[in-house]
C-alpha cells in the first residue's frame, strides 16, 4: 500500500507529526515497534516547565494536540515563576502515565486518514538521494512520498547500569539496531548521546511527614486556548519536596567508580544532558553544594509509583538502595524500579533545513531526540513542524518557518541547525533573546494565524481569536477614556493598600503604568467589564510597553539581516581572509542568510564583514 506520509516512531514527536499530516487529509501511516508505547512517558510524566510550558502553548496555538491531551489527563498543574515577570512564566503539569497515552491514542484513532501499524523499520527506500518509503525487518517495503523519522532514544539503544551494558530501549524494549547504521551509509553524521532516569518508589513506604508538600495552584489553568478546565482544584494530586544529604553525597563519591558514567564502563561514547544531569554529575560538578532538591512525583492515579525527580543515576542496584535510603522520608523506601542511563544514536542537526527536511536525503524529515534534543515538549514541537512541512511540500507550498521572534519553536529549530549541539538540547528561556514577546499568555496571538493558514486551525477557532483581539483593543480604549478622580473615598483605597496617592485626576491607562498599581487594584476603584484573560494581556502590554517596543525594534533589525540571502552555490573556499574555523562552520551549516551566518558558533563579526564584501563583489548583493 502507498501512503503520502510515513511517520516512524509513535512518541511525542511522532504523534504530533502524524496528527498534523492526517488532519490535513494526507494519507498517513504511523509505524511503531510496540503499540503499547504510543505517547509513552519513559521518564517523568510531566508536561511543560520553564520555557517548555510556553512551547506546549505554541503547539496548541498552531493546532497541535499535546496541550489538549495534557489538560484532560494531568494530576496537578501550576504556573511556574508566577512571582516573576511574564517573560519567564510557564505552565507545568504533572501528567498521568496511564491516562495521557490513552487519551492520545483516542485522539489519533479519530483521524480518518491515519493508519497505525506495528513494525520495526530497518532501512529506507532511497533512489537518487530521494527517500521513497521504508523497509521493515521482515523485508516488507512500504512506499510513500515523505518519511518522517521520530525514533526517540531507540537507535542502537543501550541500557547502562553499573558495569553492565544491555542492548535495549526504554522499558527493556527491542531497540532499532540497524537504521542508524543505514543512515550513516547514506552520508549522515551520526553522534552518540545519553540520558537517564531515576528510581520509582512504592508510595506506601515513604514517610511524607519528613518532606514538604508541593500542591497544584489554587487557580484553574489550561495549556489549551480552546478547552475549559476539566478538573477540580481540590482533586489535584500533590507532589513533595525532599533533599539529598551529606550521607547521600558520601555514598555517591565513595562509589563513583561503579557508576556507568564514572568508571563502571570504559566504552561510554554518549554525552549526557547538561541541564538535566545525573545525581553523580551534580555531586561532582557542584561539590560546594551541601544538598540538592528532589521532587517526589506521582506517576498516575491508577498505581502508586513515585518518581524521584532529580535523582537519575547509572549506579548498580545495591548502591542505589543506599542512596535512596539516605534521603529524608525514604529511609525505609521500597524501590520498584531502579534508575538507569540510556545511550543512543542521533544525527547531528546541522544536517537539517529549517523545514526539518534533511540536507542529505530529499523527502526525509526528522524530529525529536533523533535531532539531538531532550524532553517531550521539544520533541512534540519538532514533530508538529515536520508533519506540517512534509504536508505543505506535497501540496506544492512553501514550508512554515518560524523565526526567533515568532516562537520558542523557532528558537529551538534555529539553534539546532545553526549552532549544532554538544549534549542533548534543552529549551531555556535564556536561549530566547526575544522572550518578552514570546510569552505563555500570547502564544495564540502570535501563532494561531499560522495554524489557520496551514489548515490545522478552524474558522471557529480563528473567530475566537479575532474576538479576543477586538476585546483587547476595546479594553485599551476603556483604559484611555475612563479616569479616576481623587476623592476622599479613593484616597482611602490607595492608603489601605500602601500605594502613593495621585495628586491629580488620571486615566486608567496612566495609572496602570505605575509600578505599584495592578489591574486587580484598579477594579477596587472602577468596574472593568472584561474577562481575566483580556485584562492580563492589556496589563502586560502597558507594564512592559517600553521593553516590548525595544524587543520589536531588535527583532526588526534581525529580520532585515534575514532578507540578505546567501546564494546556495557559494564556494566558501574562494572567500579569502575568513578564519579557518568560520570557513569550516559555514561549509557545514550552509546558512541561507547573513542573519543565520551571524548566529553560527565560531563565525565572528570580522568573518561576516569579509563575507559581505565578497557577496557584494561576486554576486552584486547588498548594494
Amino acid at each position: 500500500m502507498e501512503y503520502e506520509i510515513i511517520v516512524v516512531g509513535a512518541g511525542h514527536a511522532g504523534c504530533e507529526a502524524a496528527y498534523a499530516s492526517a488532519k490535513k487529509r494526507h494519507k498517513t501511516l504511523l509505524i511503531t515497534s510496540n503499540m503499547k508505547n504510543i505517547a509513552d512517558m519513559p521518564c517523568n510524566p510531566h508536561i511543560g516547565g520553564s520555557a517548555k510550558g510556553i512551547v506546549v502553548r505554541e503547539i496548541d496555538a498552531l493546532g497541535g494536540i499535546m496541550g489538549k491531551v495534557a489538560d484532560k489527563t494531568h494530576l496537578q498543574i501550576k504556573m511556574l515563576n508566577s512571582a516573576k515577570g511574564p517573560a519567564v512564566q510557564a505552565l507545568r503539569a504533572q501528567g498521568d502515565k496511564i491516562a495521557y497515552p490513552k487519551e492520545m491514542i483516542n485522539t489519533l484513532n479519530k483521524l480518518k486518514d491515519l493508519t497505525i501499524k506495528e513494525g520495526m523499520v530497518e532501512d529506507l527506500i532511497v533512489e537518487n538521494n530521494t527517500v521513497k518509503g521504508i523497509i521493515l525487518d521482515n523485508g516488507e517495503k512500504i512506499v510513500s512520498q515523505k518519511v518522517i523519522l521520530t525514533t526517540g532514544t531507540y537507535l542502537r539503544a543501550d541500557i547502562l547500569v553499573g558495569s553492565t551494558r544491555t542492548r535495549q530501549g526504554p522499558h527493556g524494549e527491542k531497540p532499532s539496531n540497524f537504521l542508524s547504521t543505514k543512515l550513516k551509509e547514506y552520508g549522515f553524521n551520526i553522534i552518540r548521546l545519553k540520558t537517564g532516569t531515576p528510581q520509582r518508589i512504592d508510595r506506601s513506604t515513604i514517610d511524607f511527614s519528613k518532606t514538604k508538600l508541593e500542591p497544584g495552584d489554587d487557580k484553574l489553568l489550561t495549556f489549551s486556548f480552546d478547552l475549559e478546565p476539566s478538573y477540580k482544584i481540590e482533586d489535584q494530586v500533590p507532589c513533595y519536596l525532599t533533599y539529598t544529604t551529606k550521607e547521600t553525597h558520601k555514598i555517591i563519591r565513595d562509589n563513583l567508580n561503579k557508576s556507568s558514567m564514572y568508571g563502571g564502563l570504559d566504552d561510554i561514547e554518549g554525552i549526557g544532558p547538561r541541564y538535566c544531569p545525573s545525581i553523580e554529575d551534580k555531586v561532582v560538578r557542584f561539590s560546594d553544594k551541601e544538598r540538592h532538591q528532589l521532587f517526589l512525583e506521582p506517576e498516575s492515579r491508577y498505581y502508586d509509583d513515585i518518581y524521584v525527580q532529580g535523582f537519575s543515576t547509572s549506579m548498580p542496584p545495591e548502591v542505589q538502595e543506599k542512596m535512596v535510603h539516605s534521603l529524608p522520608g525514604l529511609e525505609n523506601a521500597k524501590i520498584l524500579k531502579y534508575g538507569y542511563a540510556i545511550e543512543y544514536d542521533a544525527i547531528y542537526p546541522t544536517q537539517l533545513n529549517y523545514s526539518l527536511e534533511t540536507k542529505v536525503l530529499k523527502n526525509l524529515y526528522t524530529a525529536g531526540q533523533i535531532n539531538g534534543t531532550s524532553g517531550y515538549e521539544e520533541a512534540a514541537c519538532q514533530g508538529l513542524m515536520a508533519g506540517i512541512n512534509a504536508s505543505l511540500d506535497i501540496e506544492g507550498k512553501e514550508p512554515l518557518v518560524l523565526k526567533r521572534n515568532d516562537a520558542y519553536i523557532g528558537v529551538l529549530i534555529d539553534d539546532l541547525i545553526t549552532k549544532g549541539i554538544r549534549d542533548p538540547y534543552r529549551l531555556l528561556s535564556s536561549r530566547a533573546e526575544f522572550r518578552l514577546i514570546l510569552r505563555s499568555d500570547n502564544a495564540d496571538l502570535r501563532l494561531r494565524k499560522y495554524g489557520y493558514d496551514v489548515g490545522l486551525i478552524s474558522d471557529e477557532q480563528m473567530n475566537k481569536l479575532k474576538e479576543k483581539e477586538h476585546n483587547i483593543e476595546q479594553l485599551k480604549d476603556f483604559m484611555r477614556n475612563n479616569k479616576i478622580k481623587i476623592t476622599d473615598e479613593t484616597q482611602k483605597i490607595f492608603q489601605n493598600h500602601n500605594i502613593d496617592i495621585p495628586t491629580a485626576t488620571l486615566s486608567l491607562e496612566q495609572l496602570i503604568k505605575r509600578p505599584q498599581i495592578t489591574m486587580s487594584f484598579l477594579e477596587k476603584l472602577i468596574e472593568i467589564p472584561f474577562n481575566n484573560e483580556i485584562k492580563e494581556q492589556v496589563e502586560i502590554n502597558y507594564k512592559y510597553e517600553g521593553y516590548i517596543k525595544k524587543s520589536i525594534i531588535e527583532a526588526e533589525k534581525m529580520l532585515k539581516l534575514e532578507k540578505k540571502q546567501i546564494p546556495d552555490d557559494i564556494d566558501y573556499d574562494k572567500v579569502k581572509n575568513i578564519a579557518s574555523e568560520a570557513r569550516q562552520k559555514l561549509k557545514e551549516v550552509k546558512p541561507k542568510t547573513i542573519a543565520q551566518a551571524i548566529r553560527i558558533s565560531g563565525v565572528n563579526p570580522s568573518d561576516i564583514s569579509v563575507l559581505s564584501v565578497y557577496l557584494k563583489k561576486e554576486y552584486n548583493k547588498y548594494e
